[in-house]
């Protein structure tokens, strides 16, 4: 059976086929990077007219690397939450007409359970299938979530963050330094190049739900560093090469960066880390998982998959590959293979919804 998975919640217009929920046919992302770059984030409004222009030639293109015409599809999937509302609507409405042009099931997924399933994908493809309970950590740029997953692909909310995002806060820590959006892939570029002990950062002991994170105390500790280290100068510097290159590779910023600064890169994405992998920690033990998925752009972090790999816990743990770690339609097609086994189809009055809980 193959689905036609579509992904619109953000900034990249993504379609796939994906065919008995786990061999990817094809899987094409348009990136919009360029467009928000010079903006130092999304901006929503242009993310949907992005959308509007991309959205027919990337299901044609994903069709065609699949050797699949519309006849040969048993379902249509498309993201319905959480997301940027009109960004949202877009690959949702062109997904309904699909639907409705050619008679198929149109199935309704979650964008966070959609990142889950980007790592079941590929586990099952490996011979190595997640073993539930499992605990999973979806960090991206919108989200930092903890859930319980048990068998049958049912959810249980274990923690989330009360604040920023931990790749939000990547970007922001980024676009302070003068480095620019997206901030992830920069930081994560530099870093090994810094003393990750060099800048201590503490994190506040969490009230209430001891799972939840927050980030927005660690962004602020950056910025009081930045300003008692007369940084101002260095920053305007790479400000001043952004006009010029609105996108320069993580790779152009490394001769001319201070080693400060490097070390101040380095100490606060382990800073990241820590918090991020004691916390998932703590949630698998108290549900006994037998595996550990991490999934989200955060994912595609170097140094977080490095901690995770030799910290030696008593489970596998599993990310995906980079290209199924960011926003792609592949995750939203294999999550939607369970829902169609199931006939959870959904209505050509589903509704968008930007801030859809997966439990």
């Amino acid at each position: 059976m193959r689905i036609l998975g579509i992904e619109s919640s953000c900034d990249e217009t993504a379609a796939s086929v994906v065919e008995d929920g786990e061999t990817v046919l094809s899987s094409v992302v348009a990136s919009q990077m360029s467009t928000h770059g010079k903006y130092g984030g999304v901006v929503p409004e242009l993310a949907s007219r992005e959308h509007l222009r991309a959205i027919v030639p990337v299901v044609r293109e994903a069709l065609e690397q699949a050797g699949t015409k519309l006849e040969d599809l048993s379902a249509i999937a498309a993201t319905v939450g959480p997301g940027l509302v009109g960004s949202l609507l877009v690959g949702l409405t062109y997904a309904k007409s699909l639907s409705f042009a050619r008679g198929l099931p149109l199935i309704a997924v979650n964008h966070i359970e959609g990142h889950i399933h980007a790592v079941i994908l590929e586990s099952k493809r490996a011979g190595t299938p997640v073993e539930f309970p499992a605990a999973a950590l979806v960090v991206s740029g919108g989200h930092t979530h903890l859930f319980e997953v048990r068998e049958g692909f049912q959810y249980r909310l274990l923690g989330k963050t009360r604040d920023d995002a931990a790749g939000e806060a990547f970007d922001k820590v980024a676009k302070l330094l003068g480095f620019g959006y997206p901030g992830g892939p920069v930081i994560d570029r530099l870093a090994p190049h810094g003393d990750q002990s060099a800048v201590r950062f503490t994190f506040a002991k969490m009230k209430g739900n001891t799972l939840d994170f927050s980030f927005s105390g660690l962004k602020t500790a950056v910025l009081r560093w930045v300003e008692a280290h007369d940084m101002e100068a260095e920053i305007e510097a790479r400000r001043a090469l952004r006009r010029e290159n609105p996108t320069p590779l993580p790779e152009q910023w490394l001769p001319a960066t201070p080693q400060r600064t490097l070390d101040l890169l380095a100490s606060f994405q382990h800073a990241v880390i820590v918090e991020l992998l004691t916390r998932a920690g703590a949630a698998a033990e108290s549900i006994q998982a037998r595996s550990l998925i991490v999934s989200g752009g955060v994912a595609c972090n170097s140094g977080l998959r490095a901690a995770a790999q030799s910290a030696r816990l008593p489970y596998p743990v599993y990310f995906p590959s980079p290209g199924l770690s960011t926003d792609n339609a592949a995750m939203i097609a294999a999550a939607a293979f369970p829902k169609l086994v199931r006939k959870e189809f959904a209505s050509l009055d589903t509704a968008a919804q930007a801030n859809l809980t997966l439990a």
